[in-house]
């Protein structure tokens, strides 16, 4: 069966769910890596150590399905222990070729902790497999089937040249460990995890269709604010490289089609927050930025579009999402305690006069099974 747009989006936010069930505050680095995957480019991680960056691209592989590569690179790691070894019996012909079984050539999907520990040899071998999709070393040339690369690392460098590797990660996130106030939260949420595991939820085929869509995206209409956002970012010293400016677009697109939609809209621009490759940059954008992703909105990425935009309304598909789930749910002491939180959150967010027609629908059926009715 040939699955719709619609269709395929779908199985993403069921991977999405599956994947970050029980892990806190992560829903929105397995969002972006969605988002990634589906503008085929890559996503960089920058976070201290112990902060659940392999936990989630891991699950989140795991919910895609597909070949799937991981390697935590260091001071000493050879070329071999990512591409593969020489093939020694092309060598004894005069062949140098590389046996790339199993191994980064081969993956769609894949994640290189500490990725700037790599050596220059790595790095350049790297950027080839980062940007055309082919691997090249000695004899050997081949079309790489990586869908989305996660590259995650302590800090960003310092260095010139492991700067400018780093700039080929369009996606940059930053993630801080959970705060106070969520350490139950992460208990509880860590433990079932732990003792849970990820099924496939959706297949590489969702990606196929979404990337076909991805260049059939009307981003005319977009333009215009997208040009004037970048000149508010100029002004505020907050620069962003030509080639950054013009794949952000590709990420619009990608955000576009994941809404189920063939148009963008404003509500669509938030992409560009997190081309700005720094924390500090990204931090200042919020502000000078903040009554254009004001207006974002997605009906799929919940997480990161409410991190965007932390208004009331980027958080109405998140609550609608979770009423449905609940309601679904046979209501025992457990779900009861959750549906109370829920009306509690949405009571938070929204004035009884003012509530979106389709959550004031969903609270009324919510306060019933609260009450038994």
């Amino acid at each position: 069966m040939t699955l719709t747009v619609n269709q395929a989006a779908g199985s993403l936010r069921v991977a999405i769910r599956e994947a970050t069930a029980g892990l806190v505050d992560r829903e929105q680095l397995a969002e972006l890596m969605i988002l990634a995957a589906v503008a085929q480019e890559h996503l960089l991680v920058v976070g201290p150590p112990g902060t659940a960056k392999s936990a989630v691209v891991r699950r989140v592989a795991q919910s895609l399905g597909g070949q799937y590569f991981e390697y935590l690179l260091g001071r000493f790691t050879e070329p071999s222990e990512l591409f593969g070894p020489v093939n020694l019996g092309k060598l004894r012909e005069g062949l140098v070729e590389t046996d790339v079984a199993g191994m980064l050539p081969e993956a769609e999907i894949a994640f290189l902790d500490e990725v700037f520990l790599g050596s220059t040899a790595i790095l350049n071998t790297l950027l080839g497999l980062l940007n055309e999709r082919q691997f090249r070393r000695g004899h050997t040339r081949i079309s790489c089937p990586l869908r989305v690369c996660v590259g995650a690392a302590n800090s960003l460098p310092e260095d010139e040249g492991l700067a400018a590797f780093a700039d080929r990660f369009l996606l940059h996130v930053f993630v801080e460990p959970v705060a106070d106030h969520r350490l139950e939260d992460l208990l509880a949420g860590g433990w079932a995890a732990g003792q849970s595991k990820v099924m496939a939820a959706a297949e590489l085929s969702s990606l196929d269709v979404l990337n076909r869509a991805v260049p059939k995206v009307d981003l005319e209409g977009v333009r215009m604010p997208l040009a004037q956002a970048i000149r508010l970012l100029r002004q505020a010293h907050i620069p962003l490289s030509d080639r950054r400016i013009v794949k952000a677009q590709q990420l619009i697109a990608a955000a576009t089609v994941l809404a189920g939609r063939e148009t963008a809209g404003r509500a669509d621009l938030w992409p560009l927050l997190y081309v700005i490759p720094t924390a500090a940059g990204q931090h200042s954008a919020r502000e000078v930025l903040r009554e254009l992703l004001a207006e974002a909105s997605h009906s799929l990425l919940h997480a990161v579009v409410e991190q965007v935009a932390q208004q009331p309304l980027a958080r109405l598909s998140r609550l609608t999402e979770s009423a449905d789930l609940l309601l679904a749910d046979d209501i025992s002491a457990d779900t009861r305690l959750k549906l109370e939180a829920l009306l509690r959150e949405i009571d938070a967010n929204f004035d009884p006069e003012q509530i979106p027609v389709e959550l004031g629908e969903r609270r009324k059926r919510l306060v019933a099974a609260v009450s038994g009715v």
